[in-house]
């Protein structure tokens, strides 16, 4: 089969697309899926440089990716909740990392997978899953966003960031989120109450009293400004410095959830939750999205396309 692979870890010249990449196994509680999509994010560039080897089992070759969108093929006999055919999409975090997203046949843990919200393209879905979980959960596990809740997003125009704002808006939270001036109109669309200048000082000085609640994507000195942002610590979350726990709040690490998937697609039928793609590459350039990715600034979301 046809497939992204990486034999060394390295920057981005280390990828390689083969076509006869032997076909995954299908345990028991495996849906093999037709991949038709699949999501670039900043960790697929960490496993890549060998940054998680401490925390997972690494098999080369390996595949590249964690999100996808695509057709069941095959699954295993203890799968109950998908049949070939079906549309789906998926966080797909194994246990180890070999088989990723970026090639014609993926192994998912039927954990990882829901169907396939019917409003959104494949790549839009492909697009959706490891972002998209990593804001809700952040938001409704941790946080405790609701009605009335002043929430700050910093980086609101990312990938996180964004899905970010809708969700809190779906939640009936007034949502401030900071970008550059050029996407306070793209955060405005999104539903953002307020929207501040990152490049304008600290927050803590912008905002016209400290909010209920931060979900921090960036780190550094705007973690470092976020006690004086919000109330109570307490309902400070950080996705990307573990330094946070130092202040008092949590570090939010996003995990597969077949629930939280499908309220996702819930959401994004109903109209409250839409997935900009920045920019959508075919396979053989997949080495192009993940300098992409790795540029940061990324105005929505990076996916890899297989059909």
């Amino acid at each position: 089969m046809r497939a992204a692979v990486y034999d060394r870890f390295g920057d981005e010249s280390v990828l390689q697309i083969v076509d006869d990449h032997p076909e995954p196994p299908v345990g028991p509680d495996v849906v093999l899926v037709r991949a038709h999509a699949a999501g670039v994010n900043p960790v697929d560039l960490s496993v890549r440089a060998g940054h998680l080897v401490g925390a997972y089992p690494h098999h080369f070759p390996i595949t590249p990716g964690w999100d996808l969108a695509g057709v069941v093929e095959q699954v295993g006999p203890a799968v109950v909740d998908f049949a070939p055919g079906d549309e789906v999409f998926g966080y797909v975090r194994r246990d180890d990392v070999q088989w990723g997203t970026a090639a014609e046949l993926v192994p998912v843990p039927q954990r990882c997978l829901a169907h396939k919200p019917e409003s959104l393209s494949f790549a839009e879905a492909g697009a959706l899953p490891l972002a998209g979980l990593t804001a809700y959960q952040a938001l409704t596990e941790v946080l405790d966003v609701g009605e009335g809740d002043r929430v700050l997003v910093h980086r609101a125009a990312g990938g996180v960031g964004f899905f970010a704002v809708q969700i809190a808006v779906a939640l009936g939270a007034h949502v401030i989120g900071t970008a550059s001036p050029k996407n306070h109109g793209f955060l405005r669309d999104a539903g953002a109450a307020e929207v501040l200048d990152y490049s304008a000082g600290p927050a803590s000085e912008q905002l016209s009293e400290p909010v209920d609640a931060v979900l921090d994507l960036v780190g550094g000195p705007a973690l470092a400004d976020a006690p004086d942002q919000v109330r109570d610590r307490a309902r400070l979350v950080s996705i990307v410095d573990p330094a946070v726990r130092d202040l008092g709040g949590r570090y939010v690490f996003v995990r597969p959830d077949h629930h939280d998937l499908e309220e996702l697609g819930r959401m994004a039928d109903a109209g409250q939750l839409r997935v900009p793609i920045a920019k959508a590459f075919p396979l053989e350039q997949i080495a192009d999205a993940h300098r992409l990715v790795a540029g940061g600034h990324v105005r929505g979301k990076v996916v890899v396309t297989l059909r």
